[in-house]
């Protein structure tokens, strides 16, 4: 019997979060754990008159890929790959797993050189979504693996996924993130005219500039749940530490108790608990990996607990996250990097931020509510 939360959940991806049009091209990327959302997806946009297929990511073969590849097998690209992105008007990613840790005994040197790999195709998609010309949704299908990696039961897992995007129940969750949206346009309105933040908390205290720079507001177009504000900072000008009491985690493998020092823009310092070998590798990655490509603050309160996903750990309400690697053109950003890995600073308990010398957050809420812009 098919869940009727994942029909609500596509319905509002199709037409929410990509607003996809008749004759538009779209396609839906899987792993075999997504397939049900996939194909309720596919029903979607089926009614909204698009032309979708589905791409099915078999999670064994990229392990196969990283233990055995050779350097020219791991950097290799599928000669339809670059003409594929260039013909689409959208795609959905669907992150559903199951064994969300199958790469942590890869080699750290061979997993770097995939994700390198990738540098040329993810840019031009990037690009393409920049200029308006494609759009893009991430959502996430509940499965076993994320349960377990969240502690809780397969079936509380659900509800807390569903209730996060607002279709656990029937209802109008179109008109939910609609007032979202308003009302974190407005925090990215306030933000615009600050030179630099200064994020202080537990081992942090970090001096982000972000002058010049445009804030977008995450209402979910681009990610389901969403719930932040965020730029991309002057590349040359962050100074200081931070600290991630979370662990961080990027392609299947997980990095704990993280500490960065900056110079100048650039991590001059990095330590970890376990996973440092690999957090190496990632920071060696190109010129740009030890550089931020964003800041951002975490404004979804509904998302009130760690699950070991970032799709949600970086929206959790009272958080800030900054993201190692590659900027937003958009937005200002010049960072250019293979790397984008959200780091994920709880400053609900005992932290603040300063905009421009003035005390605007503290313990994970902003000092005065914003007025929704109309």
């Amino acid at each position: 019997m098919t869940d009727p939360r994942l029909e609500r959940l596509a319905q509002l991806v199709v037409g929410y979060s990509l607003d996809l049009q008749a004759g538009k091209i779209v396609r839906i990327d899987s792993s075999p754990t997504g397939l049900p959302l996939a194909t309720e997806l596919y029903a979607a946009a089926l009614q909204a008159g698009a032309f979708p297929y589905v791409n099915v990511d078999l999670e064994s073969v990229t392990e196969l890929l990283v233990a055995q590849g050779s350097e020219e097998q791991i950097s290799f690209l599928p000669p339809t790959a670059e003409a594929e992105i260039d013909a689409i008007d959208a795609i959905i990613t669907i992150w559903s797993e199951g064994n969300t840790r199958a790469l942590t005994g890869s080699a750290p040197e061979r997993h770097q050189r995939l994700i390198a790999a990738t540098r040329e195709l993810t840019n031009r998609r990037w690009a393409r979504i920049s200029a308006g010309e494609m759009s893009w949704a991430g959502v996430l299908c509940p499965a076993p693996a994320h349960a377990q990696d969240a502690g809780m039961s397969l079936s509380e897992y659900e509800s807390f996924v569903f209730r996060a995007c607002h279709v656990q129940e029937d209802g109008d969750p179109v008109g939910h993130w609609q007032a979202r949206s308003a009302e974190l346009n407005a925090y990215a309105e306030r933000l615009a005219n600050v030179r630099e933040l200064r994020i202080v908390g537990p081992g942090t205290d970090l001096r982000v500039a972000v002058a010049g720079r445009k804030w977008e507001a995450a209402d979910g177009h681009y990610n389901m749940p969403d719930g932040e504000v965020y730029t991309s900072p002057l590349e040359a000008e962050t100074q200081g530490e931070i600290s991630f009491a979370f662990p961080a985690l990027f392609h299947g493998r997980e990095v704990d108790g993280i500490s960065l020092r900056f110079e100048d823009g650039k991590v001059v310092a990095a330590e970890a608990r376990h996973g440092r070998d690999f957090l190496e590798a990632l920071l060696g990655l190109d010129d740009g990996a030890r550089r931020l490509g964003e800041v951002a603050f975490g404004l979804n309160y509904e998302i009130d607990r760690f699950t070991a996903n970032t799709l949600f750990d970086e929206k959790i309400g009272g958080t800030m996250h900054v993201a190692l690697g590659s900027a937003f053109e958009e937005l200002g950003g010049q960072n250019e990097s293979a790397l984008h890995w959200d780091l994920v600073c709880d400053l609900r308990a005992d932290g603040e931020v300063y905009a421009d010398g003035e005390l605007i957050w503290r313990a994970g809420r902003f000092l005065e509510e914003p007025t929704a812009v109309t």
